[in-house]
Formats: structure tokens, sequence, C-alpha cells
């Protein structure tokens, strides 16, 4: 066996005209079709047209050109089977021993944001894909590459061996199917999204490898990093690292808890966070005093997190960071003097996020949560609270300080683990119970941690409060209101807890558990 004869034929253009002249150099004969062919004939390497080989041209447009017994015979004939052998001669084909294709860009295509549905439908190939399926099955024979990196294997083998090893040809069929694989989990989404399916009878999703990561939440653990092929902008797959240390498997958990956070504020927002759960969050006239105050929310907790920023980052900003240990800083942008002082800290990773979405125009994405032989999916939580949806329950009604306070609590404790009480006050939270089997225990911590901040301070309940005891324990450490969903067969008591002691208390009529 050896590389006789080649088929090229790429959308990706990227190296293509050397590696054919290197196939040329060695004596492999090259079949090419449309813009393929005309590039390497205008780089002087020898190509035959695929209509040659069928000896039908190339027609609509180009729909069909390789969709012809002369091509897929070539390709899918068991080089060892003697009817095969026969057949091929008696039928005056000859065989093709590497196929070299990546397809039409249906990716970059429906990305744009003026993409019409016609203009997607064009760029679904389907000559490509045939031919790649072709020789991957066949790969006992053919040597398919979909992917220029593997260029310059093959022809380091072919240069040293007239062919590749069966190794390399196994290792290349696997990409191969890999990569038709997610071609087609594109399409099936995007048409599925066309016509209105929520939760199809088959569920096809696709990823990209980011980057290998040294270990997973703790060092037995093996771990990658994948992005969505259509990442969201200003979210965590799309960010560019500028300075520190590669991203471990927590960082990147914690990365994505901090971003989603602060892009739940229009104004100047900061967030830290440990565990996934914020440990301060701190809103301002700027990005320095919301930092500020993410920062008297719990200076200890934030020793040694990440934190978030929905502001580019200043150089006053910068300073105040630099004063305590951090794994991570996120922002839109980093002013340059900002990026000079933060980069005295040599492990210290800076992401830059660019322009972030505002509340309103995020849009909820699906949510894969891996189960023991399953897959649970269900939309990301970017509800909005609506500040004229909310029901005043009790005998009094929330001040307008309180009741941007309690917005804010809302905001942030939609983003702390269940069960789950946050405390604010003057734009910062000073308490938060994460967690915890019983709401009753969440809102102890939360009060413990808050203290004397506590009186005045406004408390937020990702749920509603099963029976009293909440309340009374938030009386007695002096929140003047609540924010709940409402719902419970026992509203009443709560309500009436309330009004004893003076607080005021809406109910949102949604809930945000986090598991």
């Amino acid at each position: 066996m050896s590389i006789k004869r080649a088929l090229i034929s790429v959308s990706d253009k990227s190296g293509v005209v050397e590696f054919a002249r290197a196939l040329a150099d060695a004596g492999v004969e090259i079949i090419s079709t449309g813009g393929t062919k005309t590039l390497l004939e205008q780089s002087q390497v020898p190509v035959i047209g695929i209509s040659e080989v069928t000896g039908f041209p190339e027609i609509m447009d180009g729909r069909v050109k390789t969709l012809h017994p002369a091509v897929h015979s070539g390709l899918l004939a068991v080089r060892d089977n003697a009817d095969h052998q026969a057949q091929m001669q008696e039928l005056g084909l000859s065989y093709i021993d590497l196929v070299v294709v990546n397809l039409y860009p249906f990716q970059e295509t429906i990305e744009k944001p003026d993409v019409t549905y016609e203009d997607a439908i064009e760029n679904i190939d389907i000559g490509g894909p045939t031919m790649l399926r072709s020789a991957a099955k066949n790969h006992a024979f053919v040597t398919v590459v979909v992917d220029a990196a593997d260029y310059g294997q093959v022809i380091s083998e072919l240069q040293a061996e007239g062919d590749t090893t069966l190794e390399t040809r196994k290792r290349l069929a696997a990409k191969v199917f890999r990569h038709t694989a997610s071609y087609d989990a594109l399409i099936s989404g995007y048409l599925t999204e066309q016509v209105g399916e929520t939760f199809p009878e088959r569920l096809t999703v696709t990823y990209e490898k980011s980057q290998s990561l040294r270990y997973g939440e703790n060092p037995h653990q093996q771990a990658a990093f994948y992005r969505a092929p259509l990442a969201e902008r200003g979210s965590l797959p799309t960010a560019e690292q500028l300075h520190g240390k590669e991203l471990s498997y927590n960082n990147i958990q914690d990365a994505n808890a901090a971003i989603a956070i602060v892009s739940e504020f229009e104004g100047p927002a900061v967030a830290a966070v440990k565990h996934m759960n914020p440990c301060g969050i701190g809103i301002g006239a700027s990005i320095y005093e919301a930092y500020r105050k993410a920062y008297e929310s719990d200076p200890t907790s934030i020793f040694g997190g990440i934190v978030a920023a929905n502001r580019p980052i200043d150089a006053d900003t910068a300073q105040m960071l630099n004063e305590i240990f951090l794994e991570i800083v996120i922002a839109p942008d980093f002013t340059t003097e900002a990026m000079d002082i933060l980069k005295q800290k040599k492990n210290l990773r800076l992401l830059r996020t660019g322009v972030q979405p505002t509340p309103e125009a995020r849009r909820a994405a699906w949510q894969y949560t891996s189960i023991a032989g399953g897959l649970l999916v269900q939309e990301t939580d970017v509800h909005t609270l609506q500040a004229d949806k909310l029901q005043t329950v009790t005998s009094r009604e929330a001040t307008e300080s309180e009741l941007e306070q309690l917005q804010f609590g809302w905001n942030v404790v939609k983003h702390v683990k269940s069960n789950a009480i946050v405390l604010v006050k003057d734009g910062m939270t000073v308490g938060i119970g994460a967690g915890q089997m019983n709401r009753v225990g969440a809102a102890k911590i939360a009060i413990e941690q808050a203290g004397e901040k506590a009186r005045g301070a406004i408390l937020a309940s990702d749920a509603f409060f099963p029976m009293g005891d909440t309340l009374e324990l938030a009386a007695k450490a002096g929140i003047t209101a609540v924010i709940q969903p409402g719902g419970s067969i026992r509203d009443e008591e709560s309500i009436q807890v309330a009004n004893d002691y003076g607080i005021a208390m809406v109910m949102t009529g949604v809930r945000h558990f986090k598991h």
C-alpha cells in the first residue's frame, strides 16, 4: 500500500498549498474541486479536476460534484477484497488513497447577526461529509484529513514510508467522525430552534476543547475545559486571559459564577466569590466604590477569592485589589495603569470579558447537568425582577430606600446556593447564609455574620418561609424589610410575624432555588 492519489477540497485553505505541493513532490496525483482547484492551479501545483474523474460536470452551483460512484468507489473499495478489485478493474475505476476535506462554514454563517434562513441552509455541506464518512469508514486503507493541524504528520509519514500508519489512520478517522457529528449537531440545533422545538426527542450538543486542565475539583480527577461553538460574548469561554497562571477547574467554576452575578446589575457592581457562592457583593456610583463595599462585606472570605466587575478596572481600584491575595480579577477591560499595577503579582489571573450584556439583553441559554447515566436540561435563570410585580403583603409598605435594597438583595440571593438567606444594607451584602438544610439555619448564619450591621438591613430569601421562625430571628436582629417568593401554605403565619414587628414584606411570586 502507498498513497498514490489524493482528493483535496477545503473551505479553510490554511496551509493547503504547501501540503498539496509536498504531496505532488512525493509523486501523489491530486484531484480537486472548485475554489481549491483554482488556488492550487494558481500556485503551480499539478491538479486534475473532479469532472475529469467522474466524466460529469459540476452542476447546480457546485451542489453536485463529488456525489458520484467514481469518487465513492475509490474511497470505499476494500483493497484486499478480490470481488471489489475485480469490479474496480471491470468498471475502469481508480482508488483514492487520501482525502483532505473540511466543510462549508455553517457555524460562521449562523454566527452572523443578519444571517437569513436561506443563507444558513445553503451553507449545509452534503458532499464533504459524505466523502469524509466514506474515507473514515475505510480507514484500513484510506487516510482522511479534516484538520490542517494534521498535515505535518501525514507528510512526514508519507515521506518516510510512502503511506501513513494504521494507528494514524485510526486516529484521523475518529477525528473525522467527531467533526461530522459536531457539524450535524450545529445544523440540527439551528433547525430545531427555527421550528420552535424546545425539548426534542433526541438531544445532540457539541463543544470545542479550550484547554486541558491539570486536574478537576481534586488532584485525583482528570478534567478539561470545553466551550460552546456559539458561546455568548461576555461569557467566560469568550474571555481573554491577559496575565497569570492557567485557570484551574475550580477557578473556571467560580469565575463563571462571579460573571453571572455582576451581569445582574445595570450600574457598577463587583462580586467576590468563593466555592461558587458570593462572599461579598457591592454596588455603587463607581467601580471603586462597588469593590470597596464588596471587600468590606467580608474581608476574611474574599482572601484567595475571585473578583468580577461589570465595569473596566481603573488604577485606584487596581491598587486596592492588589492589597490582598486574589486568584482572579475579571472585568470588561482594564486601563493601562491598572494592568501595570495588577501585573506586579505574577500569578494573578486577569480576564477581560469585553462588553457584557445588560440584564435585559441576556438570553436564556440551556444549562446541562450530568447525572449517572443521564442529563438534566433547563433554561438558565435569567429572570429579572420587575418592581411593579412586587406584592406588598404587610401593613407597612417598604420605603423607597428599602425597595432599592430589596431589589439588590433579590438579585444577589438568586446566585447563592439553597437554602439561601442574604442580608444587604447600603448597597452591599452584610450577611450570607448559603447551602443550608433548613432556612432558619441559613438565616442564623447570615445574621451572625452581619452582627450589628443586621440592624436596619433587609433580608432576601430564595424561597418561601415554611413557618414564621425566620421572621422572628430577623425581627430580633433589627431587620426592617423582607423580600421572598411567597407560596407557602403558612404564608399568613410569616405575614403576621412581620406585622407584629413592623417589618415590611414583599412577595415576588418567583423563587430562585439553586442546587
